[in-house]
């Protein structure tokens, strides 16, 4: 919004009264409530060194300054507008409102915003911004543009008019968060971002983690369409239910190996350590070693030598020894079968992972050993360390989003992901490893792994807790827009963060294809219970009865 780029209607809605309570902002006065929201972008027309500019600013709060005589309101049958027509009072609109803007400053092509540092004179004019100004700048990236994602429209603007498109570059490099209460539609939002993502306009190789099974209606995108472009370009859908999913024993590490196994006195833990980096030292990464070898250094670990010289086997070695038998027979964990990263992505490839019939513990492992082995892949793959022929060669970024992140990486909770997700979000980005993270309960997420994400999609959130973890933990959406949470309704959603130049208000778009995530509904469920049991059961008190004997009649009634 600069003086070479001038706005297609300029429309006056107030006048400026003077500074706000803090040096960013500015309060105009206005009878005008029509067009003054919360979240509503205004401007006015400023100069910053030698040339005029259009500054921008987010209303953040309002109040009533001014209105008609209390009187009039109370009596409900009589109108207080016919009242003040009676007593001559000619104005339109008898209220005044103050109106507060923070102001965000004047868009840079090569800069962004660039604030001013400085308010309005009194009696400048304030004016609402257009819908072709905001579509300029409100966004890195226009619709359909390579390296865009639609993700819907300004909330406030009637009709989709400023559509909301966020630089995919910025999500995958600086990570993202959807953070929203239950039922606020962030699955579906999430499904939307993918459906972006595997456009022909960035053909993006996706992992999800699902632990719920939601995101198996993204199937659709295969034949649809939308999806499809004219250089041959057709996405694919890998859904790996719990059934197909294999990691290989050797690419777990001993805290995976002692989360796998029962609780363990810290002897049998201390023996369990020593074997395992005992392994680890005889083997190298050509070798694939599996339980049975585990088990064998872990005899060899305890072994003691009694008082004459001979050795014997500790006590410790066959419970551990057992419990090992016990992970030796899990349908996930191999000796040689493996996810491996070229199994895992491609792009225009998402390949979600459904692990709703996998324990607890079982699910932070295998994330672990995925996450850990796509990291080390992305990094050896740029430092060519190996070669395209490799199962571990990924040689373009990649993008993995975590459905309930704070199972993965929980606040104040023991976690095998915890770790491996602090490293990837804190150096993942030279290496081209982008990770979202979706939860209900920010309350609940590791703090240090939700201030790594700087893009954020937030929804309704009612629950304090949260609320409060969020003022902590999401600096750039503005306390403005935090306050705004608990009455956003299903669908509209706050972004704010690297992929939008400005947080704003967004009314998220109609999925391509359907929502796996809905909420069972639970009477009309009931009801066809019922009325198909009372079906069956009339069908067979109707039916005939058939015995060997001659039917007689009973009362009326034949029976055999």
């Amino acid at each position: 919004m600069t003086a070479q780029s001038p706005l297609v209607v300029r429309n006056i809605i107030g006048t400026v009264k003077g500074p706000g309570e803090t040096g960013n902002q500015y309060v105009f006065i206005t009878s005008d409530n029509r067009q003054v929201r919360i979240g509503e972008f205004v401007y006015y027309s400023g100069i910053d060194g030698n040339t005029s500019q259009e500054i921008l600013g987010k209303i953040s709060a309002l109040r009533l300054i001014d209105h008609l005589p209390d009187r009039m309101f109370a009596d409900p049958e009589i109108s207080p507008e016919a009242i003040a027509a009676f007593v001559g009072f000619t104005y339109e609109n008898p209220e005044l409102y103050e109106v507060t803007v923070d102001i965000i400053g004047y868009f840079h092509p090569a800069l962004g915003f660039v604030n001013p540092r400085r308010i309005p004179d009194p009696g400048t004019k304030v004016a609402l911004a257009s819908d072709e100004s905001l579509r300029q700048i409100l966004c890195r990236k226009q619709p359909g543009e390579v390296g865009s994602a639609n993700i819907g429209s300004v909330l406030l603007r009637k009709g989709g008019a400023v559509p909301v498109v966020l630089d995919v570059k910025e999500i995958v490099s600086t990570h993202l968060a959807i953070l929203a209460g239950t039922g606020s539609g962030k699955s579906y939002t999430a499904g939307v971002l993918i459906e972006e993502l595997l456009l022909p306009y960035n053909r993006a190789p996706v992992l999800i983690f699902d632990p719920h099974g939601e995101y198996g209606t993204l199937a659709e995108i295969q034949g649809h369409p939308a999806f499809q472009s004219q250089d041959g370009y057709a996405p694919r859908v890998k859904v790996l239910t719990p059934d197909r999913v294999r990691i290989r024993m050797s690419s777990l590490d001993y805290y995976d190996i002692q989360t796998l196994l029962p609780q363990m006195s810290d002897r049998q833990q201390a023996i369990l350590h020593k074997a395992f980096i005992s392994l680890k030292k005889r083997t190298n990464l050509e070798h694939r070693w599996d339980i049975e070898d585990l088990i064998q250094e872990v005899h060899d670990a305890d072994r003691q030598v009694d008082e004459e010289g001979n050795e014997k086997l500790g006590s410790s070695a066959p419970a551990i020894e057992w419990k090992l038998e016990k992970l030796k027979h899990s349908p996930y964990f191999h000796a040689l079968h493996h996810l491996a990263p070229r199994d895992l992505f491609e792009p225009g490839q998402v390949t979600v992972f459904q692990m709703n019939e996998i324990s607890q513990e079982e699910q932070q492992v295998i994330c672990a050993a995925i996450l850990r082995q796509a990291y080390h892949a992305r990094i050896n793959t740029q430092k060519e360390k190996i070669s395209p022929g490799d199962e571990n060669y990924l040689p373009f970024p990649v993008f993995i989003l975590l459905e309930e992140a704070h199972r993965f990486a929980p606040a104040h909770d023991p976690s095998r992901c915890k770790a491996v997700l602090r490293t990837i979000l804190s150096e993942g980005r030279k290496f081209g490893l982008g990770v979202g993270l979706i939860t209900q309960r920010p309350g609940k997420l590791d703090s240090d792994v939700l201030s790594q994400c700087m893009s954020q999609f937030l929804m309704r959130i009612i629950n304090p807790v949260d609320q409060d973890s969020l003022k902590h933990g999401v600096e750039a959406a503005g306390r403005d827009l935090l306050k705004e949470l608990p009455a956003l309704t299903k669908g509209q959603v706050i972004i704010s963060g690297a992929c939008v130049n400005t947080p704003v208000l967004c009314q998220v778009r109609k999925r391509l294809t359907q929502h796996g995530g809905d909420t069972l509904n639970a009477p009309m469920l009931w009801q066809g219970y019922f009325q198909t049991h009372q079906l069956e059961q009339r069908e067979a008190e109707a039916a005939p009865l058939v015995g060997r004997g001659r039917s007689q009649t009973v009362n009326g009634r034949s029976i055999e």
